[in-house]
């Protein structure tokens, strides 16, 4: 059964890629804004953290992240996923009470480095 549940997760990954798309409002009258930040910061490390756990499907070498940062979905422009955070913070200094952040997962595989390449890297030093 256990065998079963995990092809069906897979499955359901490579059919729909799994996606966090959140506009997060930083608003609250009791809570700091500095915590807010931290909590979304938080957000973000947990469903990374919680994705990469997840078992890989065969073939695949690890998972990889699409990341889109804006003010609104329509002004959001691809970032890599270590700028995140100091995209959250750029927002914390401009005073922003919301933003949005996608992050798409999808399968990553390495590539390999062919060994002409590799001489070429020595042979410059």
């Amino acid at each position: 059964m256990r065998f079963i549940c995990n092809k069906l997760q897979i499955l359901i990954t490579l059919l729909f890629r799994i996606v966090m798309k959140k506009t997060f409002n930083i608003t609250h009258p009791k809570i700091k804004l500095a915590r807010l930040f931290e909590g979304v910061k938080h957000d973000v490390k947990k469903y990374v953290k919680r994705e990469r756990n997840k078992k890989l499907p065969a073939g695949v070498d690890f998972w990889d992240f699409d990341c889109k940062y804006g003010i609104t979905e329509a002004e959001s422009e691809v970032v890599h996923l270590t700028a995140l955070n100091k995209h959250i913070d750029e927002a914390e200094k401009l005073g922003l009470t919301s933003f949005y952040i996608e992050i798409i997962v999808k399968e990553g595989f390495r590539s390999v480095k062919s060994i002409e390449e590799d001489d070429e890297d020595f042979d410059e030093e």
